[in-house]
């Protein structure tokens, strides 16, 4: 059965995976990071999870609710846990320091498996789309996933708004 789910996935979803463990494995490094590129992932992770709700699910149009309780969720918890790091901003350079964490591959691994199971389950079972619990359970990860992300732009955008400008000479 698992060779059969596997052998029809499309290729695609295997190279966004090959994308996302090599975004992962870069995110474990320091490294320094122009703010624009800082999006690139969150801004991924956002559209992988809003490709998968729907209106026309048990939640209706509930699921934006819903999914915003969790991205509130995620971006307090990762604002609180974040408060006490010190983030280094060259406003010349345009760029910030990023530590190195193993966080963001776990979580775009767990979008991407929440995402590939939501998908190989509700092709086997029709009416998990219409079971509540079910729906519920799958936006409420969405959003807490994509608030940790959103948590982790904010804080480093906020270290960038309360740098001081680059002096001009």
């Amino acid at each position: 059965m698992i060779q059969q789910i596997v052998s029809h996935t499309p290729t695609y979803v295997w190279a966004l995976l090959a994308f996302l463990l090599y975004r992962g494995v870069l995110a474990s490094r320091d490294r320094e990071i122009s703010l624009q590129k800082l999006f690139i992932i969150p801004v991924v992770m956002l559209w992988l999870s809003l490709s998968s709700m729907h209106q026309h699910g048990a939640l209706g149009g509930g699921v934006w609710g819903v999914w915003a309780l969790g991205v509130a969720a995620g971006a307090a918890l990762t604002w609180k846990l974040a408060s006490g790091a010190v983030i280094a901003v060259d406003r010349a350079a345009g760029t910030v320091r990023q530590r190195g964490s193993w966080a963001p591959l776990m979580l775009m691994i767990a979008i991407f498996v929440t995402k590939y199971v939501v998908a190989v389950l509700t092709a086997m079972h029709p009416g998990l789309q219409q079971n509540l619990a079910f729906a519920a359970t799958v936006t409420v990860l969405f959003g807490l996933f994509n608030g940790v992300f959103i948590g982790r732009v904010a804080h480093y955008l906020a270290a960038w708004m309360h740098q001081a400008e680059p002096a001009v000479a």
